[in-house]
């Protein structure tokens, strides 16, 4: 596995020739002689600037209670806290009920939410007709969650999706390489994933209605426990997420969605918008300098470092803002 030294250094390189080249605002930042002032230049090196100002102004970060998402929160918060405002953070939502819940009454003011999900859950869409391009998707999400009072932020790079996983073993023994593979073999199979999974179109209801699968029997497990039950082989089949860490370590493989059941999945910051317009303009800033290095494997990286490493979410969630330039 990449150790921590290495681990956001592409990252990093990455975002100070993005940032050099696009810039924070319209306008290029001053940065010769006397002229020059420490904002200006944080901005312009990608850095996290701490306006005391923000402080009067208090968020509370939640997050659904599986690895990705409570890294994800701590970032969000230290980040934050970084640039001024009073951060406190509450990582154990349940799932996407549970964190809107939360949202829309208050105990929290802003969780990652996951375009895909946010379109199927909380706007019924039908999985045929959810968006394949992420920016269209996150422009139906944006447009969507505004009409209930809710500010989209733009999402982070990288897609979070769910994915159909099974052993280098399985795979070979039945010639499977896509999803529909499994339509000859499925009845013999038994599919683990979360408890939500039977209610969700990227899911078990998914795999039954767009593809037409009837498993042996389909088993809940915790979202921990989705690569374990396929290497102790109680799982034929499991749901597991695009960023897992242990699909390689433990080569598993990954099958083909050939009918495009699973959308783009890319984290949106969900914010009242009554909290977001009281925060000012540093919030929108800061959250888009927090998210620039977010790419596919940086993220599988925290989330190994976590799962794999057995670190604290806080803990790492600092090393990826210290490592990427982001806080000193």
């Amino acid at each position: 596995m990449r150790r921590t030294p290495y681990l956001l250094a592409t990252v990093l390189t990455t975002l100070a020739v993005g940032v050099a080249a696009c810039g924070g605002d319209d306008e290029e930042p001053t940065t010769t002689g006397s002229e020059s002032t420490p904002t200006a230049t944080a901005e312009a090196s990608g850095q996290i600037v701490d306006n005391p100002d923000n402080a009067k102004v208090s968020l509370t970060i939640g997050s659904k209670s599986f690895t990705e998402q409570r890294v994800l929160g701590e970032i969000y918060a230290q980040g934050l806290a970084a640039a001024g405002y009073t951060t406190k953070t509450d990582l154990n939502l349940a799932d996407e009920q549970s964190a809107m819940q939360a949202l829309e009454g208050g105990q929290i003011s802003a969780y990652p939410e996951y375009t895909g999900s946010a379109l199927l859950i909380f706007f019924d869409k039908d999985a045929a007709d959810l968006p394949k391009d992420p920016q269209a998707a996150y422009d139906e999400v944006k447009t969507s969650f505004e009409g209930d009072g809710i500010t989209a932020f733009p999402p982070a790079p990288f897609t979070s999706s769910n994915e159909v996983a099974v052993t280098k073993e399985t795979a070979d023994k039945y010639g499977l390489k896509n999803i529909s593979d499994l339509s000859k073999v499925a009845k013999d199979l038994t599919l683990y994933g979360t408890p939500e999974c039977r209610q969700r179109m990227d899911c078990l209801l998914g795999l039954q209605e767009i593809y037409g699968l009837d498993f042996k029997r389909f088993v809940p497990v915790s979202g921990d426990q989705r690569h374990e039950v396929l290497d102790s082989g109680r799982a034929d089949v499991s749901i597991v997420y695009t960023t897992d860490p242990q699909i390689k370590r433990n080569g598993e493989i990954l099958l083909e969605d050939d009918k495009g059941m699973f959308p783009p999945y890319n984290p949106t910051l969900l914010m009242k918008k009554e909290t977001a317009d009281a925060a000012g303009p540093d919030l929108a800033k800061t959250i888009d300098l927090i998210q620039k290095p977010l790419t596919d494997d940086a993220m599988q990286e925290l989330d190994a470092r976590v799962d794999l490493d057995k670190k604290e979410p806080a803990e790492v969630a600092k090393e990826y803002l210290q490592e990427t330039g982001l806080i000193k």
